[in-house]
């Protein structure tokens, strides 16, 4: 398959719906759809809600189906890096290759703007009952809460702030990882073929699969951050060491934490063996996590 396609044709399927389900910045309050609109519209490689109609695709379902919960993840993401961005925790200025949100909208609104993301990502999901079973849409809002909370993303980004500056086992790194990034990564892998009727040997493939990405991903990302062009990758390198984390790269040097990044490419890859040529997409979308820019 050729993946470049594939990516163009579901980032445009997705931005499509996102102007769609965001607020009319023509709608009270404006200067808030603005800041909304302007973070979660910004050019992004939408990998999560990718992953949400590659995961429906996968199990013989329609991913347009899916669209509502795909666009909510993307919400979710965006929330958490308008929040990340701000001077209380990574103090970043540029995002997405372009000021990051609080640098143009002030912190107040950058605040309020993720957490109105944050909501309407559950609006969405609960939105998805129009297209999807009840019960499995239940069972999705449940998975994506866990994903977010202190039980996923939140909880690891404390557990990171906690960290920083001291010296840390690799348990602790893993657990950053795994929740900070996986978390989510593996709810994004899921979800799409929970909606649509996935049975449990193929939902159970598709949860190892997003876990082995979401630590990929995570690896990669150590290493782009050392390594990366800004220009490329749309934020501004170095910003780990600035803020004393601890990443792969410390524990394992660069050429292991690429050995390790490739590694887990190929258990998500052993993961889904047994799905058809129907999770291509999945296939290649894991190969394309450690290549970015490695």
């Amino acid at each position: 398959m050729n993946l470049n396609e594939y990516l163009s044709d579901r980032r445009a399927m997705i931005d499509s719906a996102l102007n769609k389900f965001l607020p009319s910045i023509d709608a009270r309050p404006q200067r808030l759809h603005e800041a909304i609109r302007y973070s979660v519209l910004a050019p992004g490689k939408r990998l999560r809600p990718i992953l949400a109609l590659a995961s429906a695709e996968a199990v013989n379902g329609n991913c347009e189906l899916v669209l509502p919960t795909a666009c909510a993840l993307e919400c979710i993401h965006v929330f958490s890096l308008i929040h990340d961005d701000l001077p209380c925790m990574d103090d970043d200025d540029y995002r997405r290759g372009r000021l990051t949100n609080h640098k143009v909208y002030g912190e107040a609104m950058a605040m309020l703007a993720g957490d109105a993301l944050l909501t309407l990502a559950f609006e969405l999901i609960a939105d998805n009952v129009a297209t999807v079973a009840p019960d499995r849409v239940v069972m999705a809002l449940k998975m994506i809460s866990n994903a977010t909370g202190t039980w996923g993303m939140v909880g690891g980004q404390v557990i990171d702030i906690e960290s920083e500056g001291k010296s840390i086992e690799f348990e602790t790194l893993k657990y950053i990882h795994a929740h900070k990034t996986g978390a989510l990564l593996t709810a994004s892998s899921v979800a799409g073929a929970l909606l649509v009727g996935g049975d449990d040997d193929q939902i159970e493939a598709l949860t190892q699969y997003g876990k082995s990405i979401g630590l990929a991903f995570q690896i990669a990302d150590d290493i782009l951050d050392i390594i990366g062009d800004q220009d490329k990758i749309g934020k501004p390198v170095g910003s780990d060491e600035g803020n004393d984390k601890a990443t792969y790269p410390k524990f394992f040097g660069l050429d292991g934490s690429r050995q390790m990044a490739h590694n887990e490419v190929q258990n998500a890859l052993d993961a889904i063996a047994n799905l058809s040529h129907a999770a291509d997409p999945l296939r290649a979308i894991a190969g394309y996590i450690v290549d970015r820019e490695l």
